[in-house]
């Protein structure tokens, strides 16, 4: 297995707004004074899909829904959610907490024309929810962030990541172990995902130790220690500059990127960000508004394609 790949999924976000249901457990969102929020968030995400093009990475963009009657999905530009594929030609479905982000995953048809339009093979399908489930709530490579090379999986509990849903996943996808533990913000509340505080690249891994409570820290940063350079950010780092959404993407000239948000870039220090660059180019995206109003950053942005060529 390969932890990166050089292909991604991205939902162009027709109907950005700011979601009022998501809003509830999710610190990182603000309702906006301006009016002009979903043209500024077309803007970026334009932006964003030609940098992380120009540095050689495969971007597949799915756009506006055509179906007449489709329901509004103001968190349609955060697919990593709802959908991830495996390199066995696998791809998973999962049950989404907010009412109004399970519509997302009735777009399914519309990826599968997509990857089919790109030579890629699909094997099998497997929803570990039903669409319109609400218990239990599994949200992606949100909820999981996943050391693919060794075959474990770091999941932060929330009400957006139910242990038993990860332990499900870890089972039927042929994975090893999960770590599963606590991730409290520095208002006492649990982060809303793993993926907030945490990213695993190819040899190094980013990691918000302060929020993890110490009975459950040091087995975490043991087990990430094992093959991989662990960077810790505080929780400043996290919270207010999106340091730990981040990803590491391999590009089409055998290099790879890390790419973040230009939040994220100027919250790291010198120190930090030398780290990172040994291991690739840093690649900063302007989605400051995605980050303010949608309370989510690069990272959530992007669904990673691993499936085989046909």
């Amino acid at each position: 297995m390969h932890q990166l790949t050089n292909t991604v999924l991205m939902v162009r976000p027709v109907d950005f707004a700011f979601n009022e249901q998501t809003a509830t457990d999710n610190e990182f969102q603000h309702n906006p004074e301006q009016q002009n929020v979903n043209e500024l968030a077309l803007n970026e995400f334009e932006k964003a899909v030609q940098l992380l093009t120009q540095a050689g990475v495969k971007v597949l963009v799915l756009g506006k829904n055509i179906e007449p009657h489709a329901a509004k999905t103001p968190d349609a530009v955060f697919p990593n959610n709802w959908i991830s594929t495996e390199s066995t030609g696998a791809v998973v479905i999962y049950p989404m907490y907010a009412p109004n982000r399970r519509a997302e995953a009735l777009r399914w048809p519309d990826v599968e024309n997509l990857f089919a339009k790109n030579n890629l093979s699909v094997n099998g399908l497997l929803y570990l929810g039903g669409t319109n489930t609400s218990r239990p709530i599994l949200e992606g490579t949100g909820s999981m962030v996943i050391d693919r090379i060794n075959k474990v999986v770091y999941a932060s509990r929330s009400i957006r990541t139910e242990e038993v849903q990860v332990n499900n996943f870890v089972k039927m996808l042929g994975y090893e172990k999960a770590v599963v533990f606590d991730a409290i913000s520095s208002t006492g509340k649990e982060f809303y995902h793993t993926n907030v505080v945490m990213s695993i690249g190819d040899k190094f891994a980013v990691i918000c130790a302060e929020a993890i409570p110490e009975k459950e820290r040091a087995s975490v940063l043991t087990e990430l220690a094992k093959h991989r350079e662990v960077i810790d950010i505080s929780l400043e780092q996290t919270e207010k500059s999106f340091c730990g959404n981040i990803i590491q993407l391999a590009t089409n000239n055998g290099g790879s990127v890390v790419v973040m948000s230009e939040s994220a870039l100027n919250g790291f220090s010198a120190e930090q960000k030398q780290q990172m660059e040994k291991y690739g180019k840093l690649l900063a995206l302007p989605i400051p508004t995605i980050e303010y109003v949608g309370g989510g950053s690069a990272r959530c942005m992007i669904a990673e394609v691993f499936l085989p060529q046909k």
